[in-house]
């Protein structure tokens, strides 16, 4: 039992974009946050900087390979260190954690979520991947064991922010946003020889590279289209996108009497953590302020699904259920990367995705098992499917 008025704070993922400022948000509050657990995937050296730096209790590397170079480093401050995915799942079931930011890249995120639900820990969730992959498992599992799931991502934090105080009100739909990515307005013709240079120039944001390269093939939109689904409860047709290049409005809420609220801000991503790691509370911050003599216009345009398909085919996984969004995730895992290894076009992306989501078995209602099997069936397949492009 917590019987301090700190929250302790598990991240999976610190060595990342939002584990990273996750940490500063932490640094800056100290009476309200307490560092328990950090994980990294491949990152030593951060990961070992980061715990001298902080004193969480445990750490993990998930790279068995990397164990020795971190525990030679943290052993002696007395943090204990693990290695392994498996171990992963192990320290979010921790009697000393509070609440898990999972911060993991992609499908890898799922299993230590599921963990922490299961031991009754509240989730600030960062890794939208997880509801992508097994939304309806996950929000059935978290309603059984009474835990809250906190979005991390700034247009789910948006919305969330939105509703406080409208629980009772019902929504007649939502309105994410999305910034268009660095390639706004381009056609076919001018990205079929972009690069991954070019991509990863946000023009807004600063994050990973998979989350980069997401933006602006708008495959993080979709993403964000199937995760709001699981997150608020709605309808396939409750939820719009619109493109809105200055990233001021975080996203809508329309109610059923028309009225509109959003949230907004500058493009921060340490005011949405911070939200869903305090939350109910607001904390005091010093983050940038918005003034409206910066920006003397706030523009907005439908997003072009023809030119940037991977936001109809997240919609297409949606419309069709079941594993379908496992599918569409694990292919687009595999096409990100080849992309970032120079083994795949920008506009062959979404022709890999679209074969994977044509090829491989339809299970109307998977299991964990069957999002397991559809995980690894899609990846191979992927794999194999790339190199004919």
């Amino acid at each position: 039992m917590n019987n301090t008025l700190k929250k302790r704070i598990a991240i999976l993922g610190s060595t990342g974009s939002i584990g990273t400022q996750a940490l500063e948000v932490i640094e800056a509050n100290p009476e309200s946050f307490e560092l328990e657990v950090l994980t990294a995937n491949h990152n030593a050296k951060l990961l070992i900087a980061q715990a001298l730096a902080y004193k969480p209790n445990a750490v993990v590397i998930a790279n068995d390979a990397l164990y020795n170079e971190v525990f030679d480093a943290l052993d002696p401050h007395d943090i204990k260190v693990y290695s392994g995915a498996n171990a992963i799942c192990s320290v979010v079931e921790m009697e000393t954690v509070d609440l898990v930011l999972t911060a993991m890249v992609g499908y890898a995120g799922l299993q230590p979520t599921i963990r922490a639900i299961n031991a009754g820990k509240t989730i600030a969730l960062a890794n939208k991947e997880t509801l992508v992959v097994a939304g309806e498992l996950i929000t059935k599992l978290a309603r059984e064991k009474g835990v809250n799931i906190y979005p991390v991502d700034s247009e789910h934090s948006a919305i969330f922010q939105c509703l406080a105080g409208e629980f009772h009100n019902p929504i007649e739909k939502i309105i994410l946003t999305a910034s268009g990515g660095p390639f706004r307005g381009k056609n076919k013709t001018f990205l079929e020889t972009v690069t991954k240079a070019q991509a990863l120039k946000h023009p807004n944001w600063t994050m990973g590279a998979k989350i980069t390269i997401d933006s602006a093939s708008l495959m993080n939109k979709g993403l964000e289209v199937i995760e709001a689904k699981w997150l608020f409860g709605l309808r396939n047709e409750q939820i719009e996108v619109v493109v809105h290049p200055q990233s001021i409005i975080h996203s809508l809420v329309q109610f059923e009497d028309g009225s509109m609220k959003a949230q907004m801000g500058l493009p921060d991503m340490k005011l949405p953590i911070q939200y869903a790691m305090g939350y109910p509370n607001r904390l005091k911050s010093d983050f940038p302020r918005f003034d409206f003599r910066n920006f003397s216009q706030l523009t907005f345009e439908q997003p072009d699904l023809e030119t940037f398909r991977n936001l109809q085919l997240a919609y297409d996984a949606l419309a069709k259920g079941g594993n379908a969004p496992c599918v569409l995730n694990a292919a687009n895992e595999i096409a990100v990367a080849a992309f970032l290894n120079d083994e795949l076009g920008f506009l062959q992306m979404p022709d890999l995705i679209e074969s994977c989501m044509a090829k491989v078995a339809y299970i109307a209602r998977p299991s964990l098992e069957d999002y397991v099997q559809t995980d690894a069936e899609t990846r191979r397949l992927a794999k194999e499917l790339k190199v004919k492009y």
